[in-house]
């Protein structure tokens, strides 16, 4: 059975702890449905960014977890 898992970094790539522990996920979806769940708590915690692997093969990422300042709506 394959394992998804997420690596949290800082920008520049640099591994770190996620302020949110993972679980165990079994498919895609579970883990893109977490990500989707605590982005803010890891960022918060000082991840910048998400590369999602299924076991050894990176499938996409590094992906931000900071909000597009363009989005915000201007005053």
């Amino acid at each position: 059975m394959a394992a998804w898992t997420w690596r949290f970094e800082k920008s520049d790539g640099t591994e770190v702890a996620p302020a949110v522990q993972p679980e165990e996920f079994t498919t895609q979806g579970d883990a893109e449905s977490w990500i989707g769940e605590y982005w803010k708590e890891l960022a918060e915690g000082g991840a910048d960014q998400v590369t999602l692997s299924e076991d050894a093969t990176v499938i996409y990422g590094p992906m931000s977890l900071h909000a597009e300042e363009a989005a915000a709506p201007q005053e």
